[in-house]
């Protein structure tokens, strides 16, 4: 795995936004910041293996509502972000197939502006082909993570839609990877 921009992760508490091909995209978005990140997962997650459940929940993820307002996970979110520490999310919602195929959903921005703490975009490329949806085993596949330049919520301010133009700015900030790594953006 390669990493770049670790550099640009900040210091103190910070919402960490990456895209998602895969299950192993949590574990490469945590080395990437060099920090413990407790993740925001969808319930439908869980209730398939006992396993899974108690590895995920052991490792601090919260459990996310997608059919309704996730107010529990938001207060557990908020809390983490007030002790200092951070929290992630996969814009997309879902595991993609490819870079830009889902318009990201604007939780992430959300949760940053509310918190008044930066987020943090971090690209991902190669886990979808190592284990991507689909896949029955893992596969030796070159990866790369990268750490873009946080998008502070005060900059936003004055657009008319301060999260929908943080959402925006990373939107842009990992299609640019993309386009480094694969020589185009979304199709």
């Amino acid at each position: 795995m390669t990493r770049a921009g670790e550099d640009l992760v900040p210091p103190g508490p910070f919402v960490v936004a990456a895209n998602h091909y895969s299950h192993l995209d949590p574990v490469v978005v945590a080395l990437a910041v060099r920090r413990p990140v407790r993740y925001l997962a969808v319930d439908e997650l869980f209730g398939r293996s006992r396993f899974f459940d108690r590895l995920t929940l052991w490792l601090g993820v919260v459990p996310l509502a997608r059919a309704r307002v996730p107010l529990g996970a938001l207060r557990v979110a908020a809390a983490e972000l007030a002790s200092g520490g951070a929290v992630g999310l996969f814009p997309e919602g879902v595991r993609v197939w490819r870079w830009g195929e889902v318009e990201p959903k604007r939780g992430a921005a959300w949760l940053a502006r509310r918190a008044g703490v930066p987020l943090v975009p971090v690209a991902v490329v190669g886990t979808g082909e190592a284990l991507g949806r689909g896949a029955a085993r893992s596969e030796r596949r070159p990866i790369h993570v990268e750490v873009c330049p946080a998008i502070l919520p005060g900059d936003f301010e004055q657009h008319r839609d301060p999260v929908g133009a943080m959402t925006a700015a990373w939107r842009d900030r990992v299609d640019a990877v993309h386009r480094r790594r694969y020589g185009s953006g979304p199709t």
